[in-house]
């Protein structure tokens, strides 16, 4: 496919259909700094400063989102994951872009290109290697570091997903940098009791970072207060959770206890009877917990994981092969969030959905568990993984304006494990910039820009300052 050099969308006026939207984004919040409180970088590469050696590297490896997509072109594993050169790699990726036209990539990997490497062309397979070239030379510059790309992009927060066992030994190298470099909480690995084997093994680890022996569900819970406690000591003050849907059954029996002990003494690999009353029964413990620090708790919800067992035996878990599912999230979430609101024991709390069906009915959950004191105090969070894209991130502003305070609303947050990504959160800002302006031209909303701007600032930057207490 030829595509002219200089036909390109990403310009001053990407996705800003009016001159007012034009100066909602550009007056009052393409300079605002950037809280990204969370995502999946590694914390090596952000505390060593990690430099890279090719566009490969820094771009393609281990993105998720790019891999579906040349799956989906029908581009063989060799090139994707596989065996393939890196430059190889490249080449096949270029080639399937211009196909990705109204995916979400089509728009984010050019903005990427064009915001870290200054190169403002649509990528293809007859620009591919001329590009590959030029940015693998730009790689070799400082600023083009971990954390010249960061500082680019005006970052202040980076708040990485870090499970229990974790030392924190590259969050410690940076306590006292401008840059925050904050952990979160992430235990997912101690709710997959079904697998036994894995379980096992990960109790090992548990056991020797919080040095005590797990015996009981009680000494499963210490262990993980002396880890919640480390991570307090180290700047940590959100927790992070990805559940299918969350527990239902949330009450300690003596029944639950006796399994739980048998099952980790017995070597026979045999199936947890109660796996759903074992993670309410977890969960709701590490959430008094989190209450206690003073902590911001977070659920993302709703995906299937690893629906491809094919791809998972040849490539291992999160290959790429996870979906949006169709869980049934109301009952659940509102019994779980009541029990410790009842208890006086809610921390501040963000939903994420990934099914668009669920929008309405996380947005109006939130509205039930509010404080005095604390605006917002749960929330309905960003458009997130599969609806991070223009009309899933239009339809969540929606839902909260429509169903609860879009004043409130704690903004964008990146999810990624690519230190490019920071553009989402320029693409963000371009979206709710240019779908407030539409309804300020309308009548729909006040024509006063310094009004609307201050509420638009406050979403992309400083309600997430206050909520997270930076």
């Amino acid at each position: 496919m030829a595509i002219a050099k200089n036909n390109t969308i990403i310009n001053d006026s990407f996705l800003l259909e009016s001159k007012l939207a034009n100066t909602l984004y550009h007056s009052y919040l393409a300079h605002l700094p950037i809280i990204d409180y969370h995502n999946h970088l590694s914390p090596k590469a952000i505390a060593k400063n990690t430099s890279y050696d090719t566009l490969t590297d820094i771009w393609l490896t281990g993105d998720h989102y790019k891999y579906r997509a040349m799956r989906a072109w029908g581009v063989p594993e060799k090139f994707i994951s596989g065996a393939a050169t890196k430059e190889q790699k490249f080449l096949a990726w270029a080639d399937c872009m211009p196909n990705t036209l109204r995916n979400p990539l089509f728009h984010w990997s050019h903005m990427e290109l064009k915001n870290s490497f200054g190169i403002n062309e649509y990528l293809n397979k007859n620009n591919a290697l001329a590009i590959y070239k030029n940015a693998n030379k730009q790689l070799q510059k400082k600023a083009l570091s971990t954390r010249g790309i960061l500082a680019s992009y005006k970052v202040e927060l980076v708040g990485t997903t870090d499970d229990p066992c974790d030392n924190l030994q590259y969050h410690k190298l940076l306590q006292n940098e401008t840059l925050k470099m904050l952990p979160s909480f992430r235990p997912d690995q101690i709710f997959k009791i079904q697998d036994k084997q894995a379980f096992m093994q990960y109790l090992q680890q548990l056991e020797k970072a919080a040095n005590c022996k797990i015996k009981t569900i009680a000494d499963l819970l210490n262990a993980l207060e002396q880890r919640v406690n480390y991570f307090h000591e180290h700047g940590c003050r959100i927790a992070d959770h990805g559940l299918a849907q969350m527990p239902s059954n949330l009450v300690l029996t003596k029944s639950l206890e006796l399994e739980f002990t048998q099952f980790i003494q017995s070597k026979k690999l045999v199936q947890f009877s109660a796996p759903d009353n074992f993670v309410g029964v977890v969960l709701l413990a590490l959430s008094k917990m989190y209450y206690k620090k003073g902590w911001v708790q977070q659920f993302h919800l709703g995906p299937i994981r690893n629906n491809n067992t094919r791809l998972q035996e040849k490539l291992g878990f999160d290959a790429g092969a996870d979906s949006i599912g169709d869980y049934t999230q109301a009952k659940t979430l509102s019994h779980f969030l009541n029990t410790l609101d009842t208890k006086g024991q809610l921390c501040k709390t963000i939903i994420y959905n990934s099914n668009p069906a669920d929008n309405e009915v996380f947005a109006t959950l939130c509205g039930n568990f509010n404080e005095s004191g604390i605006r917002g105090k749960v929330q309905f969070g960003a458009a997130w993984w599969f609806l991070d894209q223009k009309e899933g991130i239009e339809k969540q502003i929606n839902a909260i304006s429509n169903m609860g305070l879009i004043s409130t609303f704690v903004g964008m947050t990146t999810d990624s494990r690519s230190i490019l990504s920071f553009a989402r959160h320029e693409y963000f800002r371009r979206v709710i910039c240019n779908l407030f302006a539409k309804e300020m031209m309308t009548g729909l909303l006040p024509n006063d820009e310094k009004w609307v701007g201050a509420m638009l600032q406050n979403i992309a930057y400083h309600n997430a300052k206050s909520y997270f207490n930076l």
